[in-house]
């Protein structure tokens, strides 16, 4: 699948939406927290990184959210689904 390549081939930026509690739990190396209710307000942002976004969370459903909204406004993204499937297929590129 062409998401889990570009997770392996460190292609795009990792954007976790979960609550920067949760984030801080446990996270894919080098992602950035980027909470589902700050996206509306970080737009800038977000269009600023290096594309494709990748967007995780806990079990992929903030994460799909995300990539809806974030797909309305032409941004390039992916819904990774939980970050521990995302740091899989990133732990792959090492």
């Amino acid at each position: 699948m062409e998401m889990e390549k570009l997770i392996a081939a460190n292609q795009g930026t990792i954007v976790d939406v979960r609550t920067y509690g949760e984030f801080i739990g446990g996270n894919v190396a080098g992602s950035i927290n980027i909470p589902l209710n700050e996206i509306p307000v970080r737009m800038e942002e977000l269009k600023a990184l290096k594309a494709p976004l990748i967007l995780c969370c806990a079990s992929g459903g903030r994460s799909g959210e995300a990539h809806n909204y974030l797909s309305k406004y032409g941004v390039e993204c992916y819904n990774g689904g939980s970050w521990l499937n995302v740091n899989y297929f990133k732990s792959l590129s090492n």
